[in-house]
């Protein structure tokens, strides 16, 4: 039990130092990185909290509280990913937007042109 906790306090350390690390080079927004620091907080304190740990277990009909555990942050990140989910799914939206736009404008653009070229007589 308490391999597996120590190894889930590793990992909430080393996904938390990631993603500050990802921050400061600008490779993650700031927005995006609440939802990783806050599932990476949420294992660190439950792997550290035994009380917590425990309560969870009993409450969820798990005999043992390291499993608790592993259910919770598959939980967790299973929240998370499917935030990133619905913003990529905006996201690509909006560019199938912005695209149909661009296309419209350059027709614009094309038919100014070609009436400036070839002006029709009055």
């Amino acid at each position: 039990m308490d391999r597996l906790l120590n190894f889930m306090t590793l990992l909430s350390v080393a996904l938390i130092v990631l993603v500050l690390r990802s921050v400061r080079r600008a490779h993650i927004r700031v927005e995006y990185s609440v939802s990783w620091l806050g599932a990476a907080v949420t294992l660190l304190v439950l792997s550290r909290w035994n009380w917590a740990l425990d309560n969870i277990a009993r409450l969820l009909g798990i005999a043992d509280p390291p499993l608790a555990l592993l259910l919770v942050v598959g939980c967790i990140f299973l929240i998370v990913l499917y935030r990133f989910s619905t913003v990529i799914s905006d996201l690509k939206d909006a560019n199938i937007s912005l695209a149909q736009r661009v296309g419209i404008l350059e027709y614009h653009l094309r038919n100014l042109h070609e009436n400036q070229e070839n002006p029709k007589p009055r």
